[in-house]
């Protein structure tokens, strides 16, 4: 009899002596830990322990639908597709103590599409199916886990850091309050025939800084504000006789019911307004005022942003560098996701860079010419966090190549100031010069057309390296018709060169994730100052973006964005919609992780770093971890395949 049958055996007769000692073990582990007594020892009564030795096959394709749920109790085990790209690929995935598989193939009752080998000696619990589907149709929170993998164990991370931030902070409001919770007095509204003076007396009236002019059917057909009042009367000659209609703000900006305090937050920051219309089937039902986001007592992005345009020195900018940070901490204890802060930041920091631009503009005089000041990378992709650096440029028009050197020598003097007024800032100058005052960086139209052209055309691995930050560009000051132009020109470009995109997919290969140690759940640096870590940004989010670039560039997604760029993907088919949302939690739990990193060296007065070491996070942060990095590999293999690397 082999070791393997000797073990299979025995299982049953073990886990029955040991039932408390393996339901100890489960309550470790999610779901396991939030399910029911009743349910978890209906698990462990009906499961039956086996051993494999490293290198067997536990399950494979060719054996027909799957018939039992695994839980890894000791050992790891690998999974291996049958479509693995070439010798020395990483795993498809690696599945560790406490996790479990494979519940895509269970649910739709089919043979696994991966083979499941033991890396090292595993043994594993195993349910049978009847057993599975009666625990699955019984317990919620193991049924959830089920059908939403990941996604339910993300959810449990944000439960735990709201309810410390209730805990630290209170719990009376958050930002993610709805709208509809938070406008809740009926709106004030009046006919479009109704005059100035009847306006502004219904507003006196009920003591608000607004009225909404509706239709008969309550659609919002406009707005009027206090701040629309003083220009009113500014203006010589007001009637107060005059129609409301006439001075209203027409079409005014709404969001749904269902939205949140700070999407609101963000709209009124991005479009300088200080109310939002809120609308249910078309209909107008209530109105939140930035007075009403200050109730919160937590979302002053308004009046921050609202500060840092109008701040008079660069002194001042300084100094509200502090009060940035301390925001998105906030906002970071309070749950709010990566995607949120670092759009948070990304507004504020544009605020920022338009400010500190005029501020120089003042302060060396206006050169009398039109320019746009452009920015790359994470500031272009609205992915900024609080520990970030320069990458920007400058556009103008010119009509030929003699203007274009006048009006370079004429900007660069400005553009030069303007780099150093944002490093005061914190803006920290680019090792690499890809900065505005850098003569090749401060371009005609027609300049910036050639030098982008020729990355495509003329592109080699080694200054492909270099080039892919321009790719990802937009405007944060001046006109933006002429970034417009380049856009739709480098769309062309590439989505006609297959070998400049296969370049690029080698480009996307380059950072592996932090997976695939022998000894290790995680592949760390083994010496010097970075032993023990690994590097969140370029190992973890740097193949999401590098991937999403390609495939947008290579099927015309004009967003920058990396999570726009994967939901357009998916939008066209070009990557399937459950992979689509896979890449978009993997890539925002690392964001999150990096972001939670920082706040805890700032707190602690230390350098910021994207370096982590693994082994202090919790249980749940490096399951989620480790199967964000796998996603990664997931998204390369298909790289991989697409262009027959």
């Amino acid at each position: 009899m082999s070791k393997a049958d000797a073990f299979d055996q025995t299982g049953r007769i073990a886990v029955q002596q040991n039932i408390q000692g393996t339901l100890e073990f489960l309550k470790k582990y999610p779901p396991f830990n939030q399910m029911e007594q009743a349910h978890l020892g209906y698990l462990v009564e009906n499961c039956r322990l086996r051993f494999y030795a490293a290198g067997d096959s536990i399950i494979k394709p060719e054996e027909g639908p799957v018939q039992y749920f695994y839980i890894v109790k000791q050992g790891r085990i690998h999974g291996k597709r049958a479509l693995q790209a070439k010798d020395g690929e990483p795993n498809t995935f690696e599945i560790s103590t406490g996790e479990c598989f494979p519940l895509a193939a269970l649910l739709g009752e089919r043979a696994t599409r991966t083979e499941h080998l033991a890396a090292e000696d595993t043994f594993c619990l195993l349910l049978n199916k009847p057993a599975f589907v009666r625990l699955f149709s019984n317990s919620n929170p193991f049924r959830d886990f089920a059908l939403r993998g990941v996604s339910s164990l993300l959810d449990q991370v944000n439960q735990q850091v709201q309810a410390r931030a209730a805990e630290s902070l209170g719990s009376q409001y958050s930002l993610e309050t709805t709208l509809g919770e938070l406008a809740i007095r009926e709106p004030l509204t009046c006919g479009p025939e109704e005059t100035l003076q009847g306006a502004v007396r219904l507003m006196h009236e009920r003591q608000v800084g607004s009225i909404v002019i509706a239709g008969a059917d309550m659609q919002a057909l406009g707005i009027f504000t206090l701040r629309d009042l003083r220009k009113t009367i500014a203006r010589d000659g007001a009637d107060l006789g005059q129609p409301i209609s006439q001075l209203m703000t027409p079409r005014p900006f709404h969001l749904p019911r269902r939205a949140s305090a700070f999407d609101a937050a963000l709209a009124m920051t991005e479009r300088h307004i200080a109310h939002v219309c809120v609308v249910e089937n078309e209909r107008l039902c209530g109105v939140v005022s930035e007075r009403d986001l200050f109730s919160l007592q937590r979302v002053d992005l308004v009046h921050l942003a609202r500060t840092i345009r109008h701040a008079g020195s660069l002194e001042t900018l300084v100094h509200l560098r502090h009060d940035i940070g301390q925001l998105a901490q906030r906002m970071l204890a309070h749950g709010a996701s990566a995607a949120q802060i670092t759009h948070l930041i990304t507004l504020l920091n544009d605020h920022t860079v338009c400010r500190v631009i005029e501020l120089c503009i003042e302060e060396l005089g206006d050169p009398g010419i039109p320019f746009s000041w452009l920015v790359f990378g994470s500031e272009g992709r609205r992915e900024q966090t609080l520990h970030t650096d320069q990458d920007n440029g400058i556009l103008f028009e010119a009509s030929d190549a003699r203007e274009a050197e006048r009006i370079r020598q004429c900007l660069l003097p400005l553009a030069q100031r303007i780099n150093q007024a944002l490093d005061q800032c914190g803006f920290s100058l680019c090792q690499g010069n890809i900065m505005a005052g850098n003569p090749q960086l401060c371009l005609s139209r027609q300049e910036w057309s050639r030098r982008l052209s020729d990355f495509v055309r003329e592109a080699t691995p080694e200054n492909l390296l270099g080039s892919t930050i321009f790719f990802d560009l937009r405007v944060v000051w001046g006109a933006e018709e002429g970034c417009e132009q380049l856009r739709q020109e480098v769309l062309g470009l590439i989505a006609d060169n297959s070998v400049f995109q296969r370049m690029m997919a080698e480009n996307a290969l380059r950072h592996r994730p932090p997976l695939g140690g022998l000894f290790r759940e995680f592949e760390v640096a083994r010496k010097g100052a970075e032993k023990h870590t690994l590097d969140l940004k370029v190992q973890g989010l740097t193949p999401f973006v590098d991937a999403a670039r390609l495939l947008a560039l290579a099927n015309g997604v004009e967003s920058c964005s990396t999570l726009e760029r994967f939901d357009q993907l998916v939008r066209r088919g070009v990557i399937e919609a459950l992979d689509g949302a896979a890449y978009e939690e993997a890539y925002l739990f690392i964001q999150l992780i990096r972001m939670q990193n920082h706040q805890a060296l700032a707190k602690s007065g230390e350098a910021f770093s994207n370096r982590i070491d693994p082994d202090e996070l919790n249980d749940l942060d490096r399951r989620i971890l480790r199967e964000s990095f796998r996603q990664a590999q997931r998204l390369q293999a298909s790289l991989a395949q697409r262009y027959q690397l």
